[in-house]
């Protein structure tokens, strides 16, 4: 037997065996093998068209997320805005509230200031007075003692009076 040359018998019982093969798998492989293909087909675009509904939500997510973001943001500025303000007012209400805090005390220490020099000017008018009559004793005692200087002085003194 000759690998080129096969016999016709070979050949026709190698077709019958075919076409019985075939026969029974065509009427029992088939139908479930193509059921088969069918539902990986199905599967196969099931799940395609869950990954691109996936994506989709992805890509919602990430708009959403960004919107939520930006929201933050917004939010963020506007405290910081309201912060900056209210730090503003504080600081402004400080210096105002310094100002007329120093303000009072200033006029207070002037005031005081004011006191304390009418109080020297009394003391030193009262020590002023108090000096000059001391002078003045001094100076009528020496002129008293002599009975010659007291009657010039009364003399002066009533010149002045008739002048005036």
């Amino acid at each position: 037997m000759d690998l080129f040359n096969p016999s016709i018998g070979l050949i026709v019982w190698s077709t019958i065996v075919f076409l019985l093969l075939f026969f029974i798998l065509a009427k029992f492989a088939w139908k479930p093998v193509m059921v088969a293909i069918k539902e990986r087909e199905q599967f196969i675009d099931d799940s395609l068209n869950k990954a691109e509904l996936a994506n989709q939500e992805m890509a919602r997510l990430t708009a959403q997320n960004e919107d939520l973001m930006k929201q933050a943001r917004a939010e963020r500025d506007e405290i910081l805005k309201e912060a900056k303000k209210l730090k503003d007012n504080i600081v402004n209400e400080a210096k105002t509230s310094a100002q007329t805090e120093g303000a009072k005390l200033i006029e207070k220490a002037r005031i005081e200031i004011e006191n304390q020099k009418k109080a020297a000017l009394a003391e030193l008018k009262g020590q002023v007075s108090t000096l000059s009559l001391d002078i003045a004793e001094r100076v009528l005692r020496s002129q008293l003692d002599d009975k010659a200087k007291q009657q010039d002085l009364v003399a002066n003194l009533l010149k002045d009076v008739e002048l005036n």
